[in-house]
């Protein structure tokens, strides 16, 4: 009974029947969030060292840390 209040009703409905669609459909969600995610990471790390490569030394500020 307090399975039901907590779940949504897709979630609910889908609990009492034989099918798993809201284990596929997290399924598909992360199939399809994680690549794009991992997309983005990848290029903002490519931007990130071709900036850094095409960048005048000259131009560059020294980290000088805790001194």
């Amino acid at each position: 009974m307090i399975d039901s209040l907590l779940a949504c009703a897709t979630c609910a409905n889908n609990f009492r029947g034989d099918g798993n669609a809201a284990g596929w459909s997290i399924f598909f969600m992360l199939m399809v969030i994680v690549p794009m995610l991992a997309g983005v990471v990848f290029c903002m790390v490519r931007l990130a060292r071709r900036e850094g490569a095409s960048l005048d030394p000259e131009l560059r500020d020294e980290y000088e840390g805790d001194a």
